[in-house]
């Protein structure tokens, strides 16, 4: 069987050499550069499996050559090094595309862990199948599953935003599934279903003897997904004390159990995904800053229903073969104005909601065609005050997005000034200007 092949990017000679053989004692045969030209070069000669980069190379940086690799759409997993505590360094790199990173001084542990995940990946075609299950031909639908399959190749933690119903559950296991840790746990969690007072326990365990009640050793969610993926649902539910504590698992990737005296280490991936604005949360000061820069270093947003145009009547077909199927009988036809009346319902409860009318469709149903009349749908006709309210929202966000300009303008854009001009905080101000659309 033929041996994976790895390039090692670094211009220290002895840091290549420990690499070289951490990697050859892993039976992965090993090429080393010492900088971009080199790598630029071996990388557009050969196929290499995975690549490891420092970031400070004599003619530039790893991160330029983790966005050249994207460039040339290469499926070579790219990890860069870097220094020691630079959380900024390394998110950067995620959001350009890395696989993962790893810290000088390197820890040879972490290393081979790092290097057998990405030898897991699958091939750029092993996940049709999966993502064959995000039903959908509308133009969000195909960019969604795009960066499905972009973010699943790595192990940045994504933030998956979308309306309650639209499947945000779905699109984590599929990153899941499309990546390398596909064959290890996929643990979904509902942070608003857990007590504050248990939480603690839930997510990390806890000791025999910690609390009354907990009479043997018992594993925590997080451990429970040791080698696989994290899913918390609902993160924005978290009490701001176990905000802390997520945080910490983030950076030093490692648990306290309630009532241990030493952190286990954990290998995870997280996922997190709410219905609730996140920024709008951290401007309020309800969600720390730190851990939604740390969660969202990539986001991804799930259409609602009524952006989807006609995905709504394929939807509606593939849920009634299922549901008939359950029955063991055959799926009913929907009639033209059956389809028409779906067609044009906004459905605030997205694809759940659609599920659940075609429940009642099928139930009402008297032969094999399901009528218009069939199809309850919600009233949600808009009265003259929300239409109102509407405009004005609209006006009043022209107003300050032109107020926010002129005053960018005069300041030559310089924001803490801006900010201190307006009566804001620079964090408002950011904030402000992200939801106008002006970042």
């Amino acid at each position: 069987m033929k041996k994976p092949l790895a390039l090692v990017v670094d211009d220290e000679p002895d840091l290549c050499e420990l690499l070289a053989m951490t990697l050859n004692r892993m039976q992965i045969d090993t090429d080393t550069c010492g900088d971009l030209a080199c790598a630029r070069e071996r990388l557009s000669a050969r196929d290499y499996q995975l690549c490891l980069t420092d970031m400070r190379l004599p003619d530039g940086d790893g991160l330029e050559l983790v966005a050249w690799i994207q460039e040339q759409n290469l499926p070579t997993p790219v990890a860069v090094i870097t220094a020691h505590g630079n959380v900024e360094t390394a998110v950067r790199a995620l959001k350009l595309g890395a696989f993962d990173f790893v810290s000088k001084p390197v820890d040879l542990q972490s290393l081979r862990k790092l290097v057998a995940t990405a030898l897991k990946l699958p091939g750029a075609d092993a996940g049709n199948q999966e993502a064959s299950l995000l039903l959908g031909d509308s133009t969000p639908m195909q960019e969604l599953r795009r960066m499905i399959e972009k973010v699943a190749r790595s192990q940045a933690p994504v933030h998956i935003a979308g309306e309650s119903g639209t499947g945000k559950e779905l699109v984590a296991r599929l990153i899941h599934t499309q990546g390398a840790r596909a064959d290890a746990p996929f643990v979904p969690v509902n942070c608003g279903a857990i007590p504050a007072e248990l939480m603690e326990s839930e997510f990390f365990g806890h000791r025999k003897g910690a609390f009354t009640g907990a009479v043997a050793d018992k594993e925590g969610l997080a451990q429970t997904a040791e080698g696989g993926t994290l899913f918390l649902d609902e993160i924005a539910d978290l009490p701001l004390a176990m905000q802390v504590k997520l945080l910490r698992v983030i950076q030093e990737k490692t648990v306290r159990p309630v009532g241990a005296t030493s952190e286990v280490p954990v290998d995870i991936r997280i996922l997190s995904a709410t219905h609730k604005d996140l920024r709008a949360l951290v401007a309020a000061g309800q969600f720390r800053e730190d851990l939604y820069y740390r969660i969202n270093v990539i986001e991804l947003r799930v259409p609602p229903l009524r952006e989807r145009g006609g995905d709504v009547l394929l939807l509606a077909e593939h849920i009634l073969e299922r549901l008939a199927r359950s029955q063991g009988q055959p799926a009913p036809e929907l009639t033209d104005a059956a389809r028409a009346r779906l067609a044009g319902y906004p459905f605030p409860g997205n694809v759940r909601e659609l599920e659940n009318i075609l429940e009642r469709g099928l139930a009402l149903a008297a032969g094999d065609r399901i009528e218009a009349d069939d199809i309850q749908l919600q009233e949600l006709a808009a009265t003259d005050d929300t239409v109102e309210a509407e405009v004005l929202g609209k006006r009043l966000e022209s107003v300050e997005r032109e107020t926010i300009q002129k005053a960018l303008e005069a300041h030559r854009f310089n924001k803490t000034r801006t900010a201190a001009s307006l009566g804001l905080t620079l964090r408002a101000l950011r904030y402000r200007m992200q939801k106008l659309g002006m970042d």
